[in-house]
């Protein structure tokens, strides 16, 4: 049975939901999409406005070459999907890039996963 239903509007609410900065880039490394919680992270950088702006203005010549190479490293292989790139300890957070890839697994582009380690605080189903 094939799905006709939309699904797009379910992924970007999960997107959306998350508590965490999703920055979506497409193959040429521009940013395509910012989730609500990217928005507040990068305001001092110019949060929405960065949607369209190339992911490599905001980083040092270091960490663009690592972009580069992880991005070909995406394109050798359909295999080759998520790398562990940074840990921010002041945060307890690790960082991730993470490949995105369309029906037939083409490459289309990538996105920074984080992963926070800290214990959650609210309670268990705990309503507000």
């Amino acid at each position: 049975m094939e799905n006709t239903m939309d699904l797009a509007p379910y992924f970007k609410s999960i997107v959306d939901q998350d508590r965490c900065a999703v920055v979506i880039c497409n193959l040429e490394h521009e940013i395509i999409y910012m989730n609500p919680a990217a928005v507040e992270r990068y305001a001092k950088r110019g949060g929405a406005a960065l949607v369209g702006q190339s992911l490599l203005d905001c980083h040092n010549a270091q960490s663009n070459e690592m972009i580069k190479k992880v991005v070909a490293w995406f394109g050798e292989s359909t295999n080759h999907n998520i790398i562990y790139t940074y840990r921010n300890e002041k945060e307890n957070k690790d960082v991730y890039m993470v490949a995105l890839r369309d029906e037939t697994e083409t490459l289309i582009g990538y996105y920074e996963k984080h992963e926070y380690r800290d214990l959650e605080k609210s309670g268990l189903y705990q309503f507000e």
